[in-house]
């Protein structure tokens, strides 16, 4: 089944997803040549181990506590929280709560 991505210009809601969170489930909202954006969403306890992309990053914690970790150092997203990672730079994510996160990936050419 190919996934739906919303078409340019077409809004899309990001808001929190509050009781609904544990029903839904990681989506890709839209990819371009250049871009792709997700709504990332965790368990409270569930991981992304470690890992790296090539383009530069950003991480949004919409609801809940994220726990990002770089180079062994943890960095703590609370609800309206953005981090910022360069591109190629190793990290994981870690719910500490039930969660939900917008992340941007910048798609290098």
């Amino acid at each position: 089944m190919a996934l739906l991505h919303a078409s340019s210009a077409e809004p899309i809601d990001i808001r929190p997803l509050g009781a609904r969170l544990m029903s839904e489930k990681t989506v890709a909202l839209f990819k371009s040549s250049e871009l792709e954006v997700m709504r990332l969403v965790l368990a409270a306890g569930k991981a992304f181990p470690p890992h790296k992309v090539a383009g530069e990053i950003t991480i949004q914690c919409i609801e809940g506590r994220l726990d990002v970790t770089i180079d062994g150092a943890s960095h703590v997203l609370e609800a309206g929280q953005l981090l910022f990672l360069a591109g190629g730079v190793v990290h994981g994510v870690a719910a500490l709560q039930d969660s939900s996160a917008l992340v941007t990936i910048s798609l290098p050419r």
